[in-house]
């Protein structure tokens, strides 16, 4: 058992021992160990650590909840007594509030252990090796790494333990002309290796960047997105379009898709594969998570339902959480060789990443965005040079529909490089995608 897990304990004992006969509860915790440093012209420009750990207690008595999110201390002591302070707070609060229509607690008493822990390098090792490998470019980014732990547990006897390792390196090398190509490398087994590969990958994109840019003309275009840009079109699927509720409203970009009116091409399955990942296996509402299938050969499956959902729509909760997005989302990967795209994709567009992505009609699936950083145009296999930022508008059904040709044999792990409050855990395994037609609007 882990310091952290030790804690965790500690506080839930506390719980319980002063929770009444006719309360329920949940307890939530969420803690991380991260050292972050900063990258400018390869050069460390910021250095530090941080260590931080809250809990979210909810009360519930009589069909009606409350909660109240405590950050935590380094003080047993102090910290028991803070989310003793919270928990009366809880208890003054509920006979103020109306009952709530959508409660809907998990009476099982489920158990979830996993204690994911990979050693991470060691912090020196990191810094030698981008000087080795890097030193002599204008590398800017950010690692990160450490343990991210999340735990819940409830009056019913449920509980679940996640903890696990894991390290990101988010970087841009920048060209003389301004010009720039970004790249990742991300997970829970270092290899200085397979970060050397990636980082000598990207130094030679950034040659073609010296190449003189080439002005395209609005209309469409066979392209190629590789992973990073796909991780783009994945995060706006992620707003609402396997949620429950946003497919009972009418709020889901996929909504024609899961009518049955639309359809993706047969290479496309999607799901929300939480096993293996650094999602935790169960949910911030307390329940277990499940690996979800939610497009199979381009034909809509399961949708991600909340407890709150299921009560509201009448439907099977399957571990969603509130807001009902992935957390480990999974497309399948297809039978393109990378080292074939080149030669595949013949004459067109080499995209690495999206940016600044948007929904121009949502019903319709349709997005638009900027081309940027390493987007070049190749003719006869090779690349010829940058191409200007250009605007596409496009729809899923689309790229991922009838325009897609093929899928990567190879995917990547991305993990989020989100820090928001705290370092996430969400993560997409994509492969890469080569479509007929792309629409650039401008």
């Amino acid at each position: 058992m882990s310091v952290y897990q030790d804690r965790f304990q500690a506080l839930l004992d506390a719980v319980r021992a002063a929770t009444l006969a006719d309360e329920q509860f949940t307890l939530s915790y969420n803690a991380e160990h991260s050292q972050f440093v900063r990258f400018n012209h390869a050069k460390v420009r910021q250095a530090g650590e941080v260590s931080q750990a809250s809990v979210q207690l909810r009360l519930v008595r009589e069909g009606r909840q409350a909660e109240q999110h405590i950050t935590l201390s380094d003080d047993a002591v102090v910290d028991c007594q803070r989310l003793m302070q919270g928990l009366m707070q809880l208890r003054e609060t509920l006979p103020l509030l109306a009952v709530d229509p959508y409660l809907n607690l998990d009476a099982n008493a489920w158990h979830s252990h996993s204690l994911l822990a990979s050693p991470l390098p060691e912090l020196d090792q990191v810094l030698a090796l981008i000087e080795r490998e890097a030193g002599d470019l204008d590398l800017v980014g950010i690692y990160a790494a450490g343990p991210i732990c999340r735990g819940f547990a409830a009056s019913s006897g449920a509980f679940g333990w996640h903890q696990a390792n894991s390290f990101n390196v988010d970087w841009s090398l920048f060209h003389a002309n301004g010009e720039a190509v970004k790249a990742n490398y991300a997970g829970q087994d270092w290899s200085a290796e397979a970060f050397t590969a990636r980082l000598r990958q990207a130094r030679e994109q950034l040659a073609f960047l010296g190449r003189p840019a080439v002005t395209l003309k609005p209309g469409q275009y066979r392209a190629y997105l590789a992973p990073a840009a796909m991780d783009e079109i994945a995060g706006m699927l992620a707003w609402g379009g396997f949620s429950a509720q946003g497919l009972a409203t009418g709020a889901s970009p996929l909504q024609r898709l899961y009518a049955g009116d639309a359809q993706l091409s047969p290479q496309v399955s999607f799901s929300e594969q939480v096993s293996g990942s650094l999602s935790p296996a169960f949910s911030n509402e307390g329940s277990p998570r499940q690996d979800v299938r939610l497009i199979h050969q381009g034909t809509a499956q399961s949708r991600l339902i909340s407890a709150r959902s299921a009560v509201e729509f009448g439907l099977q909760a399957n571990g969603a959480d509130s807001y009902e997005a992935p957390c480990a989302l999974s497309l399948a990967p297809g039978d393109l060789p990378s080292a074939a795209v080149l030669e595949r994709l013949g004459t067109g567009l080499y995209i690495s990443n999206l940016w600044y992505l948007n929904y121009s009609d949502l019903p319709a699936a349709r997005m638009t965005g900027l081309t940027r950083f390493a987007t070049f145009w190749v003719e006869n296999g090779q690349i010829q040079g940058p191409v200007r930022t250009m605007r596409f508008d496009d729809t899923l059904y689309s790229l991922l529909g009838s325009q897609l040709e093929a899928l990567t044999e190879e995917r990547e792990m991305i993990l989020s490089t989100s820090t928001y409050s705290e370092r996430s855990t969400g993560s997409n395994h994509l492969p890469g995608a080569l479509v007929k037609a792309l629409t650039l609007t401008l």
